[in-house]
């Protein structure tokens, strides 16, 4: 028998772009920007102009990737950019949708600049399931920057400057859940979902690449990397009795996936 899923997390996060400036590069409506931030990188460099709601780039094809890396360092010494990874995001201009277009890169970015540009990331979501329909949901890191001690997917991390999403899901499958590629090359698209909501950082929006997989009952999850405390086999009904503990993209993707499974 299905269960409800009749428990929501009770704020859920959404997205108001009242009071933030949309941010152009290229031609190319492409992030938003607080007030605050607006002022900072106009006072950091001329290329940066106002133009009504807008703050435009003004820098030739060649010269954005380093005018950004350049602007991204000062905002970190400044306070306003944490959680420093030394890993790069690309930024895609957006199709007629406002998704970001693959064919049409515009530059690359350390990903702890993404949030407070307010840029476009991507990333991969891989629910790992069981044939009794259970799922195995891991509990990131208690030192994780982003949502620690929350609970999460299986596996799930961005996707690099320069990595496919499959590559990622294998990777990430291996790093966060120690499932070996053999295993790991059962994986499944299922669907694309959009994420989007203020945060005290900036602009989360992020496309989540969702995945099914199906793991051999006696396998058990081991994080590799460090960044996953543990991981737990739980029921339907476990999983909606804690959706308030999960991080919001894992809460959407594993709630499409019951959904999409006609578990709930």
């Amino acid at each position: 028998m299905n269960t409800r899923l009749d428990r929501q997390p009770a704020v859920p996060p959404r997205f108001d772009a009242s009071g933030l400036i949309r941010f152009h590069v290229q031609g190319e409506a492409i992030g938003w920007l607080e007030p605050d931030t607006c002022a900072f990188l106009q006072a950091l460099s001329p290329r940066f102009t106002g133009r009504g709601p807008q703050l435009h780039l003004d820098a030739a094809a060649d010269q954005i990737e380093p005018q950004l890396e350049r602007t991204a360092l000062a905002m970190r010494d400044a306070g306003l950019i944490r959680g420093w990874r030394n890993e790069r995001y690309t930024c895609f201009a957006p199709d007629a949708h406002g998704w970001p277009d693959l064919a049409r890169p515009l530059f690359a970015l350390e990903r702890a600049a993404f949030r407070r540009f307010g840029l476009t990331s991507r990333a991969v979501h891989i629910n790992g399931h069981t044939a009794d329909r259970q799922l195995w949901i891991g509990r990131r890191s208690a030192s994780k920057a982003i949502d620690p001690d929350r609970l999460d997917n299986l596996a799930a991390g961005g996707i690099a400057s320069g990595e496919t999403a499959e590559h990622c899901v294998v990777r990430e499958l291996w790093e966060e859940a120690g499932v070996p590629a053999e295993i790991a090359g059962g994986f499944r698209y299922a669907t694309s979902l959009r994420s989007t909501r203020n945060e005290p950082d900036g602009t989360h929006d992020e496309v989540l690449y969702c995945y099914d997989l199906l793991l051999p009952d006696d396998f058990v999850p081991c994080n590799t990397d460090g960044e996953v405390a543990g991981f737990a086999r739980l029921s339907i009904d476990e999983i909606l009795s804690s959706q308030e503990a999960f991080t919001v993209d894992a809460l959407m993707a594993t709630t499409d996936f019951l959904r999409r499974q006609d578990w709930v």
